[in-house]
């Protein structure tokens, strides 16, 4: 699998979700992989100057050609992925299949709309950062700031994950709530405590792993030996509820309650 849309060159126009990008990009993917067809190709984000239509047709093209199996996207909203997808079923076009979100226990959003969104589809989600950006593996402490050969240590503003940004009584609720887990069971790690959660949420088709070591690869792979219970989960669940915003889902579920038959 692979994806297309961020920049690869200086130039405005090497980026994208535009045909001309599209086309031109597979090519340079399918040579970097030694491929003559990718699996899973994916927009990685959307695209505001380029019409939908002009990219699910480059999309369903490729796939036609034989190029490109299946298409996925990544980094979408509610909406967005919900226009993508009845787009393609109604021009006929190769259907969206997966959608890529950021999902773990420190990042619940998607539930809000894209997970419901995606059961009702079939579209099946492939979580990236399920680790959260390295927070999820118990090697960060309450009132320590990272250091080391860790993805903070070398740079503790580093995306949605940085350090002043995570740094929340909310984090460490989570941490604690994994530590007890952990201590419990004797037997696992942390990183295996949150995949194990993500890997079993609604919508769920498979996890994105990401591993500087082989030690890490063999740890993470382990978290598909066992399974948390009914308890574990719901600790979990309690500790990272992200909380629900007023309006509309706080509106909109009080008054879906009230609905009698």
């Amino acid at each position: 699998a692979t994806k297309v849309r961020f920049p690869m060159g200086d130039d405005p126009n090497d980026a994208g979700l535009s045909r001309r990008w599209i086309v031109k990009e597979v090519e340079n993917s399918l040579r970097r992989l030694n491929s003559d067809y990718i699996d899973l190709y994916q927009a990685h984000c959307w695209d505001p100057l380029t019409p939908l239509e002009e990219t699910l047709a480059a999309f369903d093209d490729l796939v036609t050609a034989g190029k490109v199996r299946y298409i996925g996207v990544s980094n979408f909203t509610g909406w967005q992925l919900q226009r993508a997808s009845l787009l393609a079923q109604v021009n006929g076009r190769a259907p969206v299949v997966t959608l890529q979100p950021q999902y773990n226990l420190l990042a619940r959003e998607i539930e809000w709309e894209l997970v419901e969104l995606c059961l009702d589809e079939g579209i099946g989600m492939l979580p990236w950062s399920p680790l959260g950006g390295g927070w999820l593996t118990g090697k960060y402490k309450r009132e320590e700031r990272p250091t080391g050969d860790t993805r903070l240590g070398d740079d503790p503003e580093r995306g949605v994950e940085a350090y002043d940004k995570r740094n929340t009584e909310r984090t460490w609720t989570v941490l604690d709530a994994m530590d007890k887990v952990v201590a419990d069971r004797g037997d696992v790690s942390h990183s295996q405590v949150a995949l194990n959660w993500v890997t079993h949420r609604p919508g769920v088709s498979s996890t994105i792993l990401g591993v500087r070591t082989l030690e890490q690869l063999e740890d993470n792979l382990a978290s598909a030996d066992w399974r948390l219970n009914e308890d574990e989960t719901a600790a979990l669940d309690q500790a990272s509820d992200p909380g629900r915003p007023e309006y509309p889902y706080g509106f909109i579920d009080e008054e879906t309650a009230s609905r009698r038959i």
